[in-house]
């Protein structure tokens, strides 16, 4: 919202009357004073007018959580428990969550009340990597690592996968690193070859890392460096 919008809802004055204060320098947006009545202010930023406070910024949550097995990514499901019974229930207002894993899905998953911080985190056109350590039913082999680099073909959506890249572990296990977030992506990638996904674990999100102290369940705020690392 823009601050003269936000001095005219909250401070009881006109618009001509806000855009004089904004102008005169009585306004500050966290303390700093803002001479800009078209600024865009976040919910999350605190407005004073001669330090009278006229909005109370709300507090920022980034939270990483360990995803266990058997959780829902949702907020609320009336069949499945959802990952926000994980959270302490003061914490779930306007919580939402940056990139879904499915309920038999684990790892990194990340809950947040910054809308425009999460778009960026998820934002196909950013093309940020996204690392999930994949278990298979049968054993993988170096063509599915071509494949994979290739670009796989969806039919239903006409389109082939961006690039993404496989590092085999072991017989049935290996690391893959995609850049999209496409509906059942990775087990559709490895459908196509002929392999099916028993087991998927994200390890990473950009350069967010899921905390190793972390036992699944478990969560923890984000760290600043960690939020600051998603490009605007």
């Amino acid at each position: 919202m823009k601050l003269s919008r936000i001095l005219s809802n909250q401070n009881g004055v006109s618009r001509q009357r806000a855009n004089a204060l904004i102008a005169a320098g009585r306004a500050t947006i966290d303390d700093r004073v803002c001479s800009d009545a078209a600024r865009d202010v976040s919910r999350f930023e605190t407005v004073r007018v001669d330090g009278r406070v006229i909005q109370p910024g709300q507090s920022a949550l980034y939270l990483m959580l360990h995803k266990p097995a058997g959780y829902l990514s949702a907020t609320r499901d009336d069949l499945h428990p959802t990952v926000l019974a994980l959270v302490p229930p003061e914490l779930h207002t306007d919580l939402h969550i940056a990139g879904r894993l499915d309920r038999a899905s684990t790892g990194l998953l990340i809950l947040t009340n910054d809308g425009n911080w999460s778009r960026r985190l998820t934002e196909p056109r950013v093309k940020l990597p996204k690392v999930y350590r994949v278990t298979t039913a049968h054993p993988i082999t170096a063509d599915t690592s071509r494949c994979f680099a290739e670009g796989i073909w969806f039919d239903y959506e006409q389109l082939r996968t961006s690039p993404a890249s496989l590092e085999i572990l072991g017989g049935n296990e290996a690391r893959v690193t995609i850049y999209e977030g496409r509906y059942h992506q990775i087990k559709r990638m490895f459908h196509a070859v002929g392999n099916r996904v028993t087991a998927l674990h994200r390890e990473q999100m950009g350069d967010i890392r899921l905390d190793p102290a972390l036992a699944p369940g478990d969560y923890r705020s984000l760290r600043r460096e960690e939020t600051l690392c998603v490009p605007e």
